[in-house]
């Protein structure tokens, strides 16, 4: 949630990404899931307000579809050193080690939803009312009004760690995005996937994000991209 200030002149155009119907769930295999999502159109994670990437710099890229009434996500990361510090749900999982984000706002709509999964699982759950309500927890380090119980969403996690590689693949009900209940046939949601990579002994994480950030700052909706619902091809 809180996040250093870092500038550049670097910048790219908010991901324009196409989400296509799925006739089925997959099943919770990775295998199946990485011949499922193939097809789908990746979106990698970049560092838009940096002139270069450092050289410890691990990409990760993001796919989607979704199915009756949710979002599938579909996420591989590089890692050189892949842990965490959490222990259940919603704690800060931004402040424990590595966490992989996910940024849901309809675009009807004023409050967005952000989901953390950690390399254990553990998952951080909010719904931000709006930017004035966002900007006044990252000065008071108060998140407790945003959290969300009980299973909003659904995720499972795989770890390589001799590949320095994890995988996750998530399924976020529309209903623990939306106010009010529609369907996902030709909706468009704005959305931003990020990531914290920490790397013990580093003082801090290595940032990146979907979205072309001018400045770090993770929750700059201004930048996050389009998630288009599409139907089967």
């Amino acid at each position: 949630m809180n996040m250093p200030r870092m500038v550049s002149q670097v910048q790219f155009q908010p991901p324009i990404l196409p989400c296509r119907e799925l006739p089925a769930l997959p099943s919770i295999d990775l295998a199946e899931l990485q011949r499922t999502f193939a097809s789908t159109v990746p979106c990698p994670l970049r560092q838009a307000w940096l002139p270069t990437s450092p050289p410890h710099f691990a990409p990760a890229t993001v796919r989607t579809a979704w199915h009756a009434d949710s979002l599938l996500v579909f996420a591989e990361l590089t890692d050189r050193d892949i842990y965490t510090n959490a222990t259940t749900l919603n704690q800060k999982t931004w402040e424990l080690g590595d966490a992989f984000e996910m940024f849901f706002r309809p675009v009807e709509q004023t409050a967005y939803a952000e989901f953390h999964v950690v390399p254990n699982n553990h998952r951080l759950q909010l719904r931000i009312p709006n930017e004035p309500a966002l900007r006044a927890s990252q000065k008071s380090g108060v998140i407790t009004p945003f959290l969300m119980p009980g299973e909003a969403i659904h995720s499972t996690v795989w770890l390589r760690i001799e590949e320095q590689r994890w995988w996750i693949y998530a399924r976020i009900p529309a209903a623990s995005v939306y106010e009010k209940s529609r369907r996902l046939l030709g909706a468009e949601w704005k959305f931003s996937f990020s990531r914290y990579d920490y790397t013990r002994g580093q003082a801090e994480p290595a940032y990146s994000s979907t979205s072309p950030h001018p400045v770090l700052d993770y929750h700059r909706q201004a930048d996050w991209g389009t998630l288009q619902f599409q139907p089967r091809n």
